[in-house]
């Protein structure tokens, strides 16, 4: 068979790196069948466009994954797919939660012909070998003997073959800039972000989020050698191209064994398998100051840091009362210290949030290191306590958010504000952050710093700047660069004065008689 594994895109803005459940699915595929990938964040398509891809290139089987937030046109994806006649498998957190739904079987549409629930690792390859045989079942769950959920082990991860796969979609280097960028040489060529896992599930249980209900609350780790391998592979095929690759770990939080991260890192620096990586941790594992250490000295550049808000009592709301506001600023001097810098998560609408919460986050993040600040609205998705305890209060005001999904939109009443007055808080929290004077701040505060850390964080802020702020189009673009020309001329010229002394400083061998 032909399979296509397809990502919708979120209707935003395009994503800084593909994901990692379609390069799984491909290595775990039953050999004798050919697997293609699109993300829809990489290439757009619209229902006509996949349906017309299916036909041409003879797919034979679609699997859909897709948050909750890309659900809405994953079903519209599936139902043109359906329509020529072509099965589909759709997959997920959320069709695991809501899988009657892409049955059909709560009185609306169908859009699946079957689900698979939960981690699919094992189940794949039996859905691939029903589907060539013409029997699909509806259900597909991973379960013991018992009929009880059983977690895939880590141990005999997969290798994903990076050295084979072809990336040419997931290239961040813009077209018209890869060609200069080739000549000048240093790797520059491509740039891709590669998801890869280390381990997954998460214990702290926190009231909004699905990964606990979706992965379990025990953890499960992959071998360091299979880890360390995947890094070396990656590493090598960079070079081979003469281009960058950087690491995204997904783990919901990557330090959640701090022992077992501290051998992971060291194992990583031993094998000089360093690449510039980024990972989730939660601040509160982020004292360890031996940790720190090595998150540097392997690679580390960035750490996702899901802070949620400065109030305390807003952190024991949501069951995430191990975060100590009181804390944040030395967490983060502590990362700066060692040149590691924090993507800095805020949820705003939460209960005891009012107006002016913005403002006030904002004067917390003015006194930390630079970084990249993200605000987005407490949002209660399928199945986690947040929207059980939501319906129950009758606080759900688009209690099926995700059939019309709209960005940066309320689905339920905040207690101490309007939810106007909660969507106008997360717009001035990106206003404030990513306007052209946020980011000349940004760039001059590590003017102690080499030039590439100042480019760095201006490149990293504009381009997270998008996932509030519409930056599709070349105008769009265009527009951006006008607003932020003295911050770009600067940093040029500074480049240029660099290249030019560097050059100076080369000795002329002298010419041959």
């Amino acid at each position: 068979m032909r399979i296509l594994l397809y990502n919708p895109d979120n209707g935003v803005t395009r994503n800084f790196m593909p994901h990692l459940w379609m390069f799984l699915l491909q290595a775990l595929t039953p050999s004798g069948h050919e697997v293609l990938l699109i993300d829809g964040n990489a290439q757009p398509m619209d229902e006509d466009g996949i349906a017309r891809y299916v036909r041409e290139q003879n797919i034979d089987l679609v699997g859909i994954g897709a948050m909750t937030r890309m659900i809405a046109k994953a079903y519209r994806m599936a139902d043109a797919i359906r329509a020529v006649g072509v099965p589909v498998v759709m997959g997920g957190p959320h069709v695991t939660e809501e899988f009657d739904e892409a049955l059909g079987r709560n009185g609306g549409e169908r859009h699946a012909d079957a689900v698979a629930l939960g981690e699919a690792d094992e189940t794949w390859p039996k859905i691939v070998d029903d589907a060539a045989r013409g029997s699909l079942k509806e259900v597909y769950a991973p379960v013991d003997d018992f009929g009880q959920e059983r977690k895939p082990s880590l141990k005999e991860y997969p290798a994903i073959p990076w050295d084979k796969i072809n990336l040419k979609q997931f290239n961040l280097i813009p077209k018209m800039a890869m060609r200069t960028l080739q000549r000048i040489g240093d790797g520059w060529g491509t740039f891709r972000i590669i998801p890869m896992e280390s381990g997954r599930g998460c214990p702290y249980g926190c009231e909004f989020c699905t990964v606990t209900g979706f992965f379990g609350d025990s953890i499960r780790f992959r071998t360091n050698e299979s880890v360390v391998s995947e890094m070396l592979l990656l590493k090598a095929r960079a070079k081979s191209e003469g281009g960058q690759i950087a690491v995204f770990f997904i783990d919901d939080n990557f330090a959640i064994n701090i022992k077992r991260t501290k051998s992971l890192l060291r194992d990583i620096i031993a094998a000089k398998a360093q690449v510039h990586w980024v990972a989730q941790i939660s601040a509160n594992l982020l004292r360890d100051e031996e940790l720190v250490d090595l998150i540097a000295a392997s690679g580390g550049k960035w750490v996702f840091i899901g802070m949620e808000s400065i109030d305390p009592a807003n952190l024991a709301d949501v069951n995430k009362g191990f975060n100590k506001p009181g804390e944040y600023a030395a967490v983060l001097q502590r990362l700066a210290n060692r040149n590691v810098y924090a993507i800095t998560s805020f949820i705003f609408g939460m209960d005891n949030d009012t107006t002016g919460v913005a403002d006030r986050t904002l004067a917390q993040i003015r006194t930390w290191p630079p970084g990249l600040p993200i605000f987005g609205l407490l949002t209660p998705l399928p199945a986690t306590p947040l929207y059980k305890r939501l319906e129950t209060a009758g606080r759900l005001t688009r209690p099926k958010h995700w059939q019309k999904f709209i960005p940066f939109e309320m689905a339920h009443t905040p207690l101490k504000m309007s939810i106007a007055e909660a969507h106008a808080e997360v717009k001035r929290g990106w206003a404030l952050s990513y306007s052209a004077e946020a980011l000349s701040h940004a760039v001059h505060s590590l003017k102690d710093k080499p030039l590439g850390y100042r480019i760095n964080i201006f490149i990293a802020r504009i381009c997270f700047r998008g996932i509030y702020f519409p930056q599709m189009g070349p105008s769009a673009w265009l527009k951006l660069i006008y607003q932020n020309r003295r911050t770009i001329f600067g940093l040029a010229r500074e480049g240029f004065a660099t290249w030019r002394k560097h050059a100076a400083a080369v000795p002329i061998a002298p010419a041959g008689d």
